[in-house]
């Protein structure tokens, strides 16, 4: 291996020295610590180690760095105390997810990292979002995202690449060609000779470099990074190393060569590195033994506070409590008394508008948003209001814009991120079930981002164009849902979505976008989220409904005179109001559950529950659910009124109302 020190000083050759014997050390002691059963599990970086120290010591220390599993000279080049990274992969209270995630799951803003989840890929929106916030704020700052050989297959590694790409951000993708994903050889990964090949399809730089080569990497990082801070612009970074060890310990190395294995450990990292520092008489034996013992005594030490402490007590109150960022919703009332009539979709309009007048930390992010604004015409007009920096349109990349929405919100912006259409949401479901909606529980960083979602069926525009998918996520803890039913709520619960530092999303159904009109406030407002509203009063019995559901409930209800119902509108579908619910459930003794969506697993079943769970007594009726056929929703409007639960309504209030 051949080094090359350029003008670079002994001390900063010492230094680097230091740096990779900090790994190293720790993760020897690692596995002795395995094979006495005191811990678990491990993912081992011998053999890697000289990517992550050269990364981290090249970037300025405010620089955020996005590390995955073997990335240990990341955390320990930032300085995270060693006593509680141990307790965090212990599982222990001083560990930087509470014992509520394992390995390097974690970020720390402190120290400028954001850890992977175990979803190959994901992190690499979230660099874009970094990057992209350091450049609206015009930083000069680069952000580095590592990614292994083979999590390079998966979409969200070309949808961020892309994205930078078009956006000019200044983010290194540096990749660690080791020759596997876990087990599987790079000829089955992939057909491309090398990773640099592939920066020309997506129009930029690629550099290679030996990855068990500390001063390389240390150089081509430092020299790239300084070219990114004044020409923002992303680069492949491909760093040719071995794994020495298994994916994990107890994977093993069997699948790999013998041969192979022999010619990689003579290109070990650290070994090479000494004995060019000793040859050059920057270091001698004296100094890397002393060195080593000091490593040694402080890992010890750290072990030893660490070890004191045990699996954190259960606490169920923290635990809920903990999902949600931190956040009392202080309702804003409208300064004056003007209002103007407006219809559905120019009430989501100014509140989107009024939203970013208010903030000027919140970006728009959405395919065709800009220009042509939006394939509904929600934000026309906002880029010669607003710029287009802060008005972005975006590829096709649904999973690398939700993740970049949080990057934003780790730089403390603001993000609303547009589907064009809700069934859309499945090529961003990922960043938005474990990332959105896991980050504030897991590390404490909360995700600033609402995810607008035209949902709903009525124009015949069949299975992947009108599907109501509300029930997927309402299932999952951490995010909040808001589904407005007409122009006033719909002004209300953006404003106050966009407001909450929580992750939203806001569904909005298509048809009611220019069939309903009403007079709203000309100011800004906002609506309390989580309370229900009641629409109309009766005794005879409760629809509990949102969104399509209240005008459905109301047009059958006119329809029977004689019977009066209490329809509750929800507004709020997670967490929904739940002493609303109650109210009515006392008051009628009688429930009918209406929405759209299909019936079985949707959100009337569960509300279906709670009732018979709580409030059994007060129930003269089993509570009755209508809803949408259990089928994908049909094109033809003939098979679409079938499917649609409006034509069953009256049938079944008139089936409750005989018991």
């Amino acid at each position: 291996m051949k080094f090359n020190r350029k003008k670079y000083s002994d001390s900063l050759l010492k230094q680097l020295y230091e740096e990779l014997l900090w790994p190293r050390l720790i993760e020897e002691k690692m596995l002795i610590l395995l094979r006495q059963n005191k811990i678990s599990k491990w993912f081992s970086g011998i053999g890697q180690e000289a990517i992550s120290v050269g990364v981290t010591q090249a970037l300025e220390k405010d620089e955020y760095i996005l590390p995955m599993n073997r990335n240990l000279g990341v955390f320990t080049g930032r300085k995270l105390p060693f006593s509680n990274l141990f307790s965090q992969w212990q599982g222990t209270m001083s560990g930087y997810t509470k014992g509520r995630d394992r390995s390097f799951h974690f970020g720390t803003n402190e120290h400028h990292i954001v850890g992977m989840i175990s979803h190959l890929g994901p992190q690499n929106g979230v660099a874009d979002g970094i990057a992209l916030a350091s450049k609206l704020k015009k930083e000069k700052k680069v952000t580095v995202v590592f990614n292994g050989d083979g999590g390079t297959s998966e979409g969200d590694f070309h949808e961020a690449i892309n994205v930078a790409a078009v956006w000019d951000l200044p983010v290194i993708f540096l990749i660690e060609n080791n020759g596997y994903g876990l087990s599987t050889p790079s000829n089955e990964q992939f057909r491309c000779k090398s990773f640099v090949d592939k920066a020309i399809g997506y129009g930029i730089e690629g550099v290679q470099v030996d990855g068990n080569n500390i001063l390389e990497v240390y150089d081509a990082v430092k020299t790239i990074s300084d070219s990114l801070r004044e020409g923002p612009r992303p680069v492949l970074l491909e760093c040719m190393t071995f794994r020495m060890r298994g994916h994990e310990e107890a994977s093993g190395t069997k699948y790999v060569p013998k041969k192979l294995m022999d010619e990689w450990a003579e290109k070990d990292p650290l070994k090479n590195y000494e004995l060019y520092l000793i040859e050059e008489k920057v270091i001698d034996k004296k100094f890397s033994d002393d060195l080593r013992k000091k490593i040694k005594k402080e890992i010890e030490a750290g072990l030893e506070e660490a070890f004191k402490e045990t699996h954190p007590e259960a606490n169920t109150n923290q635990e809920i409590n903990d999902v949600y960022a931190s956040y009392s919703q202080a309702v804003i009332e409208p300064k004056s008394e003007n209002k103007t009539e407006k219809r559905f979709i120019d009430a989501i309009s100014d509140g989107l508008r009024q939203s970013m007048e208010r903030n000027s930390n919140l970006v728009l992010m959405g395919q065709d948003i800009a220009e042509y604004g939006g394939v509904f015409k929600i934000t026309d007009g906002f880029v010669e209001r607003f710029g287009k920096e802060r008005v972005r349109n975006t590829p096709i990349c649904e999973s690398a814009i939700i993740g970049a929405g949080l990057g934003l919100s780790i730089k403390g912006m603001k993000a609303m991120v547009e589907m064009q259409f809700a069934d859309f949401v499945t090529e961003g479901f990922n960043q938005i079930v474990n990332n959105l909606a896991k980050s504030h529980w897991r590390w404490g960083q909360k995700a600033d981002v609402v995810v607008r979602m035209p949902t709903g069926a009525g124009t015949a525009a069949g299975p992947f164009h009108s599907q109501s998918n509300e029930a997927w996520f309402f299932h999952t803890p951490g995010l909040k849902i808001v589904y407005p039913s007409n122009p006033y709520d719909a002004k209300g619960l953006l404003c106050a979505a966009i407001e909450d530092p929580n992750p939203y999303l806001y569904f909005e159904h298509k048809l009611l976008y220019r069939s309903i009109k009403d007079f709203i406030p000309d100011d800004y407002y906002t609506i309390e989220v989580g309370k229900a509203k009641l629409v109309s009063e009766g005794n005879d019995l409760s629809i509990i409904t949102y969104g399509m559901g209240v005008h459905w409930a109301k047009e059958v209800m006119s329809t029977l005179p004689d019977i009066h119902a209490d329809i509750i509108d929800l507004r709020t579908l997670l967490p929904w109001d739940k002493e609303s619910v109650e109210q009515t459930v006392k008051k009628t003794n009688r429930v009918l559950i209406l929405h759209e969506d299909t019936v079985t697993g949707g959100i009337g079943a569960e509300i279906s529950a709670w009732i018979n769970e709580h409030l059994f007594e007060h129930l003269d009726a089993p509570v009755m659910r209508v809803a949408s056929l259990d089928t994908p929703i049909p094109f033809a409007p003939t098979l679409e009124r079938n499917f649609l639960p409006q034509g069953r309504l009256k049938v079944k209030i008139e089936e409750l109302l005989k018991y």
